[in-house]
């Protein structure tokens, strides 16, 4: 008996689309920009999967991403107790998870995206549910799929030392910035400083605001900026509180006065024109296992300034500053010599701007169907 998936021309995949239920975080953004640019490939018949409706479905459905709901009350019961039976229906010939786990039973061959190792290396950074979802089933879901994708060469570097048994197993695959991303014009730039009350520009940082990100580091490097100079432009953060937050909101309710603009959670278009308007970025995140906002950043011709830890040196590399994660001193005085240098400004633009050509969803998606094909051989 032939069984559907052998009748299908194009091979399909299922993906989990869990990342998307509710307010997606990073990795919902990860999946849905990858799964549309992969659906515009057309190369794989894909199928969207999860327990309740993903967010943005229709743009989805609209790009040729078929999707399908199966209730149930906790995505991680979903995923080892329904999902299984619906993969082994035969109609799908690969499943892909971009959110760390696959199910401990697997009916068909399986690719895996493990984003970073937060989980293990640093777990007092998550909520005691998060950690419940993904460690007891990540050695497990490393050692049983055909390919396991880092984001960065940082991650694969960590996966290799915690699970050496994947070494041979492993691919990077780059996440991408979206086209829109790109240089601000003079009076794009100019209306959003004016809004903000910044007409001579300020600091910008985004991302949650949570202790992993580091941004007691930043505030501390900003304040002794501004207190010493009170020329010295705003800070603005956007993004929404993370877990563990209290103490940052209570310090950045303190420093309003000194001219910190927090603006919590932003659409996107308004976060493409932040980031057009900053002066300069900074981001002095602890861990990351790509670090999408830098790589924006530059696209965004904005200079900047981030830590030397993990991926970021990777994705930043010499077209921005980079500055030890403990050190408030050292940022302060990188940002004071971004804003003091003009010149020193638009050569790290000009830098930024060739650096994120190479974080691209098109080359994101083309690597992604290898590794789908490596999987099924």
């Amino acid at each position: 008996m032939v069984s559907p998936a052998a009748t299908t021309a194009r091979p399909a995949v299922g993906v989990d689309l869990r990342a998307l239920v509710g307010t997606p975080s990073g990795i919902g953004v990860f999946t849905r920009a990858l799964l549309l640019r992969l659906a515009e490939r057309g190369g794989y018949r894909i199928v969207g999967l999860s327990h309740r409706p993903a967010t943005g479905g229709g743009e989805l459905e609209a790009a040729g991403v078929a999707l399908e709901t199966r209730a149930a009350p906790l995505g991680v019961l979903w995923q080892q107790l329904r999902l299984p039976a619906r993969l082994a229906a035969g109609d799908l010939d690969l499943f892909w998870s971009p959110l760390f786990t696959l199910p401990l039973r697997l009916p068909v061959p399986a690719v895996v995206t493990v984003h970073d190792l937060t989980p293990v290396l640093y777990p007092e950074t998550h909520r005691f549910k998060v950690l419940a979802s993904i460690l007891p089933f990540l050695r497990r879901s490393v050692e049983t799929a055909r390919v396991v994708v880092a984001d960065s060469e940082a991650t694969a570097r960590d996966l290799r030392g915690q699970f050496p048994q994947c070494a041979d197993r492993l691919r990077v695959v780059y996440p991408g910035v979206d086209e829109d991303f790109a240089p601000g014009g003079a009076e794009e730039v100019a209306a959003t400083r004016e809004e903000l009350g910044c007409p001579r520009g300020y600091v910008l940082y985004a991302g949650t605001i949570e202790p992993r990100k580091n941004l007691g580091l930043l505030l501390d490097a900003w304040e002794a900026a501004r207190l010493d100079d009170p020329t010295f432009p705003p800070l603005v953060l956007a993004g929404g509180y993370g877990w563990r937050s209290r103490p940052l909101v209570r310090r950045i309710e303190r420093l309003r006065g000194l001219g910190l603009l927090a603006l919590g959670r932003v659409e996107r278009g308004r976060l493409v024109r932040l980031f057009q308007a900053a002066r300069v970025f900074a981001y002095p995140s602890l861990y990351e296992g790509f670090g999408l906002p830098p790589a924006e950043a530059m696209a965004c011709g904005v200079p900047t300034v981030a830590s030397n830890r993990a991926s970021l040196s990777e994705v930043v590399g010499e077209a921005g500053l980079l500055v030890d994660a403990d050190d408030p001193g050292g940022l302060a005085d990188a940002l004071r010599r971004v804003i003091g240098d003009p010149a020193l400004a638009a050569e790290l633009g000009a830098r930024g701007r060739e650096r994120a050509r190479r974080f691209r969803w098109t080359r994101a998606a083309r690597e992604m169907e290898e590794v789908f094909a490596l999987a099924l051989q």
